[in-house]
């Protein structure tokens, strides 16, 4: 029996569920790591790589993650933390992280990922600050209006001073960060924490290879002064200027994505990783309502509804079975459920619906609007698509970002064609890479779109592993895609440098060469369509 509107709403303000965003190598496997150790999923953290006896990530499953030591796909992962000083009783918070991809070539698939949060984290390296691929997060943060908190990690080793850290971030992307933690002692010496909240100084302690929680003491101004002397002092004097510069943490602000609560930390070390969980609880915002295609608001207590924002083939490489990620956006989820697939106007049952855990998975019997339920099987789902019980709704569907390398792929066998033809449309489907066809070309020869090159690296390792099928690539000489339609479509494709393609969603899609190209046609031709795919880092 479903629970009353009353019992969701309390189901709602306990969860939080957020992404970490950042450049790669910025430590976000690492980090995820770090908190679930802090929420006690697991006893010991290991490295990325699984250095020494240290384990592997928990959030990283594929074999191409574990030999490059990246994150190639999204995961989810959900946990309860009970917040420090916690009234006896009180229920714990649910976390949601949805762990994004960690190259910079999947940030398409990180855009689904923001679809499906309800914050950020901006992970930067204290070394290298603001890089290329956090900047273009970010952006998609701001379009969104996800509220972001920023975390500066890996303070242990040599870096940028906290005011130049800080400067940085204000002048590039115009986010003023509001420091609720600075760190005692220089990047290379972290010492501990000062809340510039209670003033209080934290003081961590090292644990052998940063496996286990860091233990932490908690000391007053004076007894921080005695103990860390011209560390301290250095410390108090930048949180006093940046009170007089206004830079304090007003809720108001942050929601509005105008400040940035930010963290000092280490998730090698386990240092400011619980100040970060007690961040995102107290200040990240609980689920909310989300607008349906005509504009009209869903609120977290209507009905069950849920939006799919990402499908995944081959985690378990002995049942080649087919996992689709769905946020929830109102009501109580019931495992066993038939639910609308709002696309097609079919019935969806919901039998094996599941929480993930890196590799491992759990049966998920109730969920509640903010939490991620992979759906097993889910063969006829898509990213974008809209699942409801009762009155129907649709929630819009996801952007892409515009692909920006171009490939042939061919089968190196012309008697596994019907095979191969199989599964590009999987891999279409799940929107791994954009699958773009045209007459000159034809249906054996299917042209490889994608946002960066890796992606391709993907594709033909799934088509060997999950279906038997050596492929080939060649690359394209095109470097931008634009959307254009049938009126422009015959003169776009007399053009040197430019072909036209249909995408499997049935966009017409221009392949340019190179940006020159497309001002001179745009200028010779005005009259013809040639429109960004996606406005999103504008």
């Amino acid at each position: 029996m479903s629970s009353s509107p009353d019992a969701v709403a309390r189901e709602v303000s306990r969860r939080r569920t957020f992404a970490i965003i950042s450049h790669p190598d910025a430590g976000k496997s690492t980090m995820t790591e770090a908190l679930a150790l802090h929420a006690r999923m697991i006893s010991e953290a290991g490295a990325v790589h699984g250095k020494g006896s240290r384990r592997s990530t928990v959030s990283d499953w594929m074999e191409m993650e574990k030999a490059r030591g990246i994150s190639v796909s999204s995961t989810a992962l959900q946990f309860n933390y009970t917040a420090a000083g916690a009234p006896d009783g009180d229920e714990p918070s649910v976390i949601n992280l949805v762990d994004t991809p960690g190259h910079a070539d999947f940030s398409e698939d990180t855009y689904r990922v923001l679809t499906a949060v309800d914050a950020a984290v901006m992970l930067i390296d204290a070394a290298k600050g603001l890089e290329p691929q956090t900047l273009k997060l970010f952006q998609v943060c701001r379009h969104r209006g996800i509220p972001v908190i920023t975390v500066i990690n890996k303070w242990d080793r040599p870096g940028q001073t906290p005011l130049e850290l800080i400067d940085e971030i204000s002048e590039r992307i115009g986010l003023t960060p509001t420091p609720l933690y600075l760190p005692v002692g220089i990047a290379g010496d972290f010492q501990g924490l000062l809340d510039r909240r209670s003033g209080e100084y934290i003081h961590f302690t090292r644990t052998a290879g940063g496996a286990k929680i860091a233990p932490e003491e908690h000391l007053s101004a004076d007894e921080a002064t005695a103990q860390q002397g011209d560390r301290w002092t250095a410390a108090t004097e930048e949180s006093e200027l940046l009170s007089e510069m206004g830079q304090d943490h007003d809720q108001e602000s942050f929601l509005a994505g105008q400040t940035s609560p930010m963290i000092f930390a280490s998730a090698m070390l386990n240092f400011g990783v619980r100040q970060l969980l007690e961040t995102l609880v107290e200040l990240a915002p609980a689920p909310a309502s989300r607008d349906d295609v005509d504009g009209h608001a869903r609120t977290v207590t209507d009905p069950f509804s849920a939006v799919v924002f990402k499908v995944q083939a081959g985690m378990d490489t002995a049942h080649r079975d087919r996992l689709a990620y769905m946020r929830i956006v109102s009501g109580e989820f019931e495992r066993g459920m038939v639910v609308t697939h709002a696309q097609t106007g079919k019935p969806f049952a919901t039998k094996y619906a599941q929480a993930v855990f890196g590799r491992d998975r759990s049966t998920v019997d109730t969920a509640y609007p903010g939490d991620v339920v992979g759906l097993v099987n889910a063969m006829a789902l898509t990213p974008g698509d809209t699942l409801y019980v009762d009155s129907k709704v649709q929630f819009p569907p996801i952007p892409s970002f515009a692909p920006e390398h171009f490939s042939i792929l061919r089968a190196d066998s012309a008697g596994k064609y019907k095979q191969f033809r199989k599964a590009i449309d999987q891999l279409d489907s799940e929107g791994v890479v954009q699958v773009l066809r045209n007459d000159i070309r034809g249906d054996a020869s299917p042209v490889l779109a994608a946002v960066g090159p890796m992606q391709f690296e993907v594709v033909t390792a799934r088509m060997k592993t999950e279906f038997g099928i050596d492929t080939s690539l060649d690359h394209l000489p095109y470097t931008l895609a634009r959307r254009t339609d049938a009126e422009s479509a015959d003169e776009l494709g007399r053009q040197r440098g430019l072909e036209v393609f249909t995408r499997s969603d049935g966009v017409l899609l221009a392949l340019v060469s190179d940006k020159w190209r497309l001002q001179y046609i745009q200028k010779e031709l005005p009259d013809l369509t040639l429109e960004p795919l996606v406005a999103t880092a504008d």
